[in-house]
This record gives C-alpha cells, structure tokens and sequence, in this order.
C-alpha cells in the first residue's frame, strides 16, 4: 500500500452541526468519549496499511491540528506522515479559500504528483464506519478501473437523502442520482436483489446502492479530471462526470456506516456505542481507533451506579449517582445523587485545580456536574459547568423556556454548549 495516499477532506462550516461546530470544525468533534471524529478514517487508514494522508482543512481547525499534530507521529523507518494542509493563498490563485471538495484537492494537486503515487484515496472526515481499504484497492486492480466508489445497500426509502447508483452485471457503474425525490427517479436506478445476493452481500429486501462518499482514483486520472475541468464538488460533478467518461467501479460494502451530519445523528451515533453489542465495536482489536494518548488517571466510581454506558478515563463520579445509557468524556467531574441518562457528556480539557480557576472561568460553578443536577436526552459539550440541583432535558416541554445561549434545542435535543456555565436550580 506504498503507492496510495489518502486525502481526509475536512473542510466544510459543519452548520448542521451547530453548536457543536461553533468553536471547531466538523473533523475535530468529540466521539465516543475520548476520540474526535477525524480519528476514524485516519485508523482505518493505518489498519490498512496506508501510512500517508494529508488533511484539507479550512474552518476553525486549530484544535484538530492540535490533535492531529499530538496523536498521529511515525518512525522514521516506515515514511508515514499525516499532514495538514490548510486553505492558502499562493502565487497561482488568489482565492485561499477552497470553494469545495474538489476544488481543495485542486489547490494541493502537486502534494500527490509525487512519482511513488498510483492511487489517491478520497475520504470524508465526517464519517462513522470500519473498513480495510486493502480490499478495495485490490478490487479496484482486479477490474482495471479508472476509479472506485464504495457503496452499499439500502431501501428505497432511504435514496432520497443519499446518491443512488445504476450498476451493470459486471459492477460498473453506468448512472449516478444525488438525492432523487419521486419514485419515478427511484424506479430507475433500483437494483435487482438477485445480483446483491450474489455479491456476497444479503439483500434483505434492499434494492438501491448509495454512495458512501469513499472514492479510489487512480492518480493520473484524478489529476486530468481536476486540472482541465473547474468543477468544485466530488459528489456533485467530479463523480457523475466520471461515471460518463471512464470507467469507474463498485465496491460493496455491508457494514455499519453513519454520516456524521446532524446533531440527531451525532446523538444517536453516541448512544448506539453506549451499548451492549453495538454495531460499531470500538474493541476490536485487529482494528482499533487511535486517538492521543492523554495519561489520565483511572475512573473514580464513589458509589455510582453505571450502566449501558462509555466512562472515558480521568472521571470522578459522586455517591449515589446513577448514568444510563450515555456516554462521559474525559476528566468529567459528577457530584453526588446526579441522574444522568440517554445523554452525552464530552467532558473537559482540564481539571479545576483550585477555587480560583473555578472562580476566573465559571463563578462559585466548578467544571462538571453539581450534586442533585439532572441530565436527560441531552448533550453536555466540553468545558461546562453544571450547577447543582440543575435539570437539563426533554422530558418536560416547559425545559424549552429555559432554553438561553447557554442551551439551544437542536433536532429535540438540548445541547449546552462549549464552555457554557449553567448557574445552580437552573430548570427547575
């Protein structure tokens, strides 16, 4: 895997991510309890045996070139390196801004001309999933393709919100449809279950194949298209134009994949790894999720009762508390008698080391959760002070009153954001 390299496209102002992307980019999003999102396509890369990517950022990214510049480091002896390349203006353009996916790889085209490149890898710094691009790349050399999608099957009632292929019999792709929205456009582009089923793959009633936004180029050809066209989008005009002039390939895939767009998604993604078998393991362990090695001290559990639950490392929780199918972020400090339950809790950067940190940063409110508050159906992001015998959630409409910039209703969730200091009763 020496002649591919991988490009994580993190750009993009994540606005359906607010709040959670009012201080950070999409990539940079906490996951999981202890890992950011951009973790994800940067471990399958390793797990792969693809050690050298670049990640295109642009939007409120000091805090994922932090992580990146702490987390992924090579030996010398391998040749791996995961750089950043941010928008800027240079002698040939004086735009610096990318004016979108395709466009920002344009910008940086002469990082991949390097003559030890065959393939380029395009991956979304916003996604969900495992997979060993080793396979795909095989495949991909197997039917001498120009480029590889990978895609893979869902119901028709699921095409409207994704980009839906025309397959042939030998898995080349002959039509490409973002988002259809009547069924006459669906009608079109359904596949015959019989040649899922023989893909290895049980169909399960599925007769559509979606784009999971994960190309394979081979690099010649990725530097034509860019460089004599000025098509901006990958999704939008780099593909479709691809799929009428060379030729481009499938590659199925069947397990677990999330677009990590919304905020209902990003709860939802969270709380499906709070439980017992989730579809996405963190365990494993051929295939585990990197992320910085922080040296924090084990989780102090003082009575607490635990269940369904992620408790990342360096947490505290009070006597008497109970959390339930949620996830807790690093170094959260939790007061005594605390109910937390189906919420996600990001945690914080630092610890309160004494009263006059407390004091400069949040009042007489230390960082955490005080004793008595109570957390339902919410998400806490990182560096909050919760006061005590706080109510934060949605099991009572008349919580929407109380509802400050300190706490905004996304999608029927109440996320407290960054840094937000709730004062002690509030909601009650």
């Amino acid at each position: 895997m020496r002649n591919v390299i991988a490009v994580v496209l993190g750009g993009g102002r994540g606005t359906r991510l607010f709040p959670l992307t009012k201080y950070r980019s999409k990539p940079a999003v906490p996951l999981g309890g202890k890992y950011r999102l951009i973790d994800i396509p940067l471990s399958n890369c390793i797990n792969s045996g693809i050690h050298r990517a670049f990640v295109l950022t642009q939007f409120l990214s000091v805090s994922l070139h932090r992580h990146i510049r702490q987390t992924y480091r090579f030996d010398h002896f391998s040749g791996g390196h995961v750089e950043i390349l941010a928008a800027q203006q240079t002698m040939d353009s004086e735009t610096d801004w990318y004016q979108g996916t395709a466009d920002a790889v344009r910008k940086n085209i002469r990082y991949l001309q390097q003559p030890d490149v065959d393939y380029v890898l395009i991956l979304s710094g916003d996604q969900l999933y495992r997979m060993d691009f080793r396979e795909m790349v095989r495949c991909h050399q197997q039917s001498q393709a120009d480029v590889s999608i990978s895609a893979k099957p869902v119901h028709c009632r699921e095409a409207s919100s994704l980009g839906i292929m025309r397959i042939n019999d030998v898995g080349r792709v002959e039509g490409f449809l973002e988002k259809p929205q009547s069924d006459d456009e669906i009608r079109t582009f359904r596949m015959d279950p019989e040649w899922i089923q023989q893909q290895g793959i049980d169909a399960q009633g599925r007769e559509c194949i979606a784009s999971m936004g994960i190309y394979l180029f081979n690099r010649d050809v990725l530097v034509d298209v860019l460089m004599k066209t000025d098509y901006q989008d990958f999704g939008r005009e780099v593909f479709p134009a691809s799929v009428r002039s060379k030729k481009v390939q499938v590659h199925l895939f069947d397990g677990y994949w999330e677009d990590i767009g919304t905020v209902r998604s990003f709860y939802e993604a969270n709380l499906e790894l709070a439980k017992h078998s989730p579809a996405f393991d963190l365990f494993h362990p051929e295939y585990p999720i990197y992320t910085r090695p922080r040296f924090l001290p084990p989780t102090l559990l003082s009575g607490a009762h635990v269940s369904n639950s992620l408790v990342a490392d360096g947490c505290q929780i009070g006597d008497g508390t109970v959390i339930h199918n949620s996830v807790i972020g690093l170094r959260t400090i939790i007061g005594a008698n605390v109910m937390i339950r189906d919420s996600v809790l990001m945690g914080a950067d630092v610890y309160d080391h004494d009263n006059r940190v407390s004091q400069t940063r949040g009042g007489t409110v230390p960082l955490g959760v005080g004793s008595g508050s109570v957390i339902t159906g919410a998400i806490i992001d990182k560096n909050c002070r919760i006061g005590r015998q706080c109510h934060i959630g949605t099991e009572d409409t008349s919580d929407r009153h109380n509802a400050s910039e300190q706490c905004i209703y996304v999608d029927d969730i109440p996320v407290v954001v960054k840094e937000a200091v709730v004062p002690d009763g509030w909601g009650s």
